[in-house]
């Protein structure tokens, strides 16, 4: 294989506890002041190559439900730096929370979305008001969740877009003054990811959601309270919740996109 003056290549693969590939990991390489020089996936053997300018490297291997993985490279000129087979080790999953009632916490805690505006820019917003409680069960795939948001409290930071999205083109609080979240199907897809399917009422019309979660564990606050994090994304398209306004422009680009991503950052409380 030739290679650039001056630059070598850089390779491993990678495998699990029983020698099977993990195909879905992920590589970054750096240089010795920390600087991210190239990063990338595993073909379908779990293996990857690289061509970087000769000298040392860092090198990190990520996979969810897996211990990273970490190690110095000296790559030379026209040589094949390889580190062989690198096996990774099941990571252990984050402590759970205790059985019981936790609220969330909105201080620490947000409801953001993004949507598209007229094919280019991305435009986010976030609910300012919310509440809600999740009962953690003893077995936690049978626990529940309820979440209220008040509709008016949407903020984009643009004063008349907000009007425009709490009138009836959009979520029509007069009529519809909160969305509602209820769950109780909690689904564990290994590691610390889970998938928490319920009903979300917006706009008068209810629909099945499953927010993608990722539970970050727990931790103790200023005062010693013990908190539980998580981060959760779904996707929801305007039509199935009849907020279907549109204004086309003139080369047929539709000013506002047909979905809209939410992103959630939560901290919840034991109640009590």
């Amino acid at each position: 294989m030739r290679t650039p003056p001056s630059a070598g290549v850089l390779s491993c693969r990678v495998l699990d506890p029983v020698n099977e590939p993990v195909v879905h990991a992920e590589f970054a390489v750096t240089d010795v002041a920390g600087r991210k020089v190239v990063v990338g996936g595993m073909d379908p053997f779990g293996s990857f190559m690289t061509t970087v300018p000769a000298g040392e490297y860092r090198l990190a291997v990520s996979a969810e439900g897996y211990t990273p993985y970490r190690a110095t490279a000296v790559v030379g000129e026209n040589a094949l730096a390889s580190l062989g087979d690198v096996t990774l080790q099941v990571a252990r999953p984050p402590e759970l929370p205790s059985p019981g009632d936790w609220e969330i916490e909105p201080t620490h805690s947000s409801i953001a979305f993004t949507a598209r505006h007229i094919g280019l820019a991305r435009i986010h917003g976030r609910f300012n008001s919310f509440a809600g409680v999740i009962r953690i069960a003893d077995q936690m795939e049978h626990s529940a969740m309820h979440v209220v948001i008040d509709a008016a409290s949407i903020d984009t930071n643009v004063r008349m877009r907000d009007d425009h999205l709490r009138s009836d083109d959009f979520l029509d609080v007069q009529r519809f003054p909160t969305l509602e979240f209820y769950s109780d199907r909690f689904v564990h897809k290994g590691g610390n990811r889970w998938a928490i399917t319920g009903a979300l009422s917006l706009h008068g019309v209810t629909r099945t959601v499953t927010l993608d979660t990722e539970y970050l564990g727990l931790g103790n606050g200023m005062e010693g309270e013990v908190r539980a994090a998580c981060r959760a994304t779904t996707e929801l398209r305007r039509d199935d919740f009849t907020v279907s306004w549109q204004t086309m422009l003139a080369r047929g680009i539709a000013v506002v996109g047909p979905s809209i991503r939410i992103d959630l950052d939560v901290q919840v409380v034991r109640k009590g």
